[in-house]
């Protein structure tokens, strides 16, 4: 990470597969995958041979199965202590939980999961394309939980793309830039809120000034992204796609990381091709970290105590025939939530944002 000397940008850094985040965000990962089209069981339509099945992270021809064996995804998996927020800008998921949860979901839909005293989840993605590639693109972000919320029951939310306020705003010159809002108002937006947080995320909490929004800036456009509401903030604006930008009159030739001061507007002048950018900012927690694999707490022994509760209990169980559930090859979109109650959405021919 380098420091600028520019009084509005803190901090700058190349961006890996997995990207820097400031507290109160823990981890934050980018996949965009071109997968070639499905075969009959939803899985690649592709030779397997040279990867390393069940722990495929090298990009081989610009796709991974992760720790899929048949379908790509992460089989059943658990978390105790934090929150997951996962984007699909293009593509789909399949979720299945240990409370009973799942759902289908992509093209601009949200889910956020509130881990809390612990959850079992897997999270597949079914190619149902058999003819043409299969585009998978999404944000995964671990929020932290606060000490008071790190047991708190765990929670499962849909924001549907339909939900999801997107804002567009058009420079002198008529070039516009679209930014789409999952969490934290817009400000000067005066437009929809997005969905409330789940109940016990350090989102829901008001002094936490959580702001989770996607950037889409035309060729040429201008915009200026407003200050933050309060003073102790931290945002961090990851540029992520295109051939340039301006952030506050430093030029990114690349992509890259960047942590900015939070208390003043910060005008951004894009490049000659379409860009795509994703800010996070928030109120630090401000309280110790211990992190071992999927489990996030204040201090050793609760991650032990993580430990010994989900060898002791699974976290509730899975009920779910295998531990890497598809949905079927009908292509929709749903969610049965863990009381049952169940919703069917029309399917998203388009993605959350246009692609170049």
């Amino acid at each position: 990470m380098s420091t600028s000397p520019n009084s509005t940008i803190i901090s700058t850094e190349p961006l890996g597969f997995r990207w820097s985040t400031i507290d109160p965000f823990l981890f934050c990962v980018h996949h965009d995958d071109r997968y070639p089209p499905g075969n009959a069981a939803l899985g690649p339509d592709a030779s397997l041979e040279g990867r390393d099945i069940g722990q495929d992270f090298a990009g081989k021809d610009g796709w991974r199965m992760y720790h899929g064996q048949a379908v790509p995804g992460f089989p059943a998996h658990p978390h105790r202590g934090f929150e997951t927020v996962t984007i699909v800008r293009e593509g789909l998921i399949d979720h299945s939980d240990s409370l009973g949860a799942s759902a289908r979901f992509g093209g601009g839909d949200v889910q956020w999961l509130t881990a809390g005293r612990g959850i079992v989840h897997a999270e597949m993605f079914p190619l149902l394309q058999r003819h043409g590639t299969n585009r998978l693109e999404l944000f995964q972000i671990w929020l932290n939980l606060p000490a008071s919320h790190k047991m708190a029951q765990p929670h499962f939310k849909m924001f549907w793309s339909e939900q999801v306020p997107r804002h567009v705003f058009t420079d002198a010159t008529g070039a516009t830039t679209t930014v789409t809002c999952i969490a934290g108002q817009l400000r000067g937006s005066h437009g929809q809120a997005p969905p409330a947080a789940p109940p016990d995320s350090w989102a829901s909490q008001p002094q936490s000034d959580i702001a989770i929004w996607t950037v889409t800036m035309a060729p040429g456009a201008h915009w200026t992204l407003p200050a933050a509401a309060g003073a102790g903030t931290q945002r961090c604006l990851y540029f992520f796609e295109g051939s340039g930008l301006s952030v506050a009159g430093q030029h990114l030739d690349r992509h890259a990381g960047v942590q900015l001061r939070c208390d003043r507007d910060v005008e951004l002048v894009n490049g000659a091709r379409p860009a795509q950018l994703l800010v996070l900012q928030g109120k630090p927690i401000a309280e110790p970290v211990a992190q071992y694999g999927p489990f996030v707490m204040n201090t050793q022994a609760e991650i032990q105590q993580a430990f010994a509760d989900y060898q002791r209990t699974r976290f509730g169980g899975w009920p779910w025939p295998d531990e890497a559930p598809v949905h079927g090859k009908e292509p929709r979109r749903f969610a049965t939530r863990p009381d049952g109650r169940s919703e069917q959405l029309r399917m998203q021919t388009l993605a959350e944002e246009p692609t170049p």
